[in-house]
């Protein structure tokens, strides 16, 4: 969890420090997104640390238009609505995930970019689309994380 925060900022970019120790846990995590405590500051940090994954794509992940994201740059400040909030997490966690096993963030990038077998034959970035798709990749990574490829 706790390079999944480092992607999105750290603690300190959050709004409200309800996120006090760490690891954090999902509750913490369900309340911080329920008070408000991600702004989109936080989703534009996601986002600069993430610059060879296509903007439509990052968009299309977490269910806005890549026009809302640019908008939303223009007020940082501003609460991200809980849902948002929940899908930027996901995408960072997932993120996070993929970097470990790949060894690092450049190399994780690269791997949701490209179809996978493993997938069907799906880019790991569009199976981000739905919550089913988010487990698949999850388990994805897990399978590769501990070399079971079937």
């Amino acid at each position: 969890m706790i390079l999944s925060m480092d992607l999105l900022g750290g603690a300190k970019a959050l709004k409200i420090q309800v996120l006090k120790n760490q690891p954090y846990s999902r509750i913490e995590l369900h309340k911080a997104m329920r008070q408000g405590a991600f702004s989109y500051a936080v989703l534009d940090t996601l986002l600069a640390g993430l610059g060879a994954l296509k903007r439509k794509d990052v968009a299309d992940v977490l269910g806005v238009s890549t026009r809302t994201l640019d908008r939303q740059r223009t007020a940082p400040e501003r609460s991200m609505p809980a849902d948002l909030a929940s899908r930027t997490w996901m995408l960072a966690e997932t993120m996070a995930k993929a970097s470990e096993v790949f060894g690092g963030v450049q190399q994780a990038e690269a791997w949701m970019d490209k179809p996978a077998m493993g997938l069907d034959g799906c880019r790991p970035i569009e199976m981000l689309q739905t919550l089913q798709g988010v487990e698949v990749v999850n388990d994805f990574l897990t399978r590769l994380e501990y070399g079971v490829y079937s």
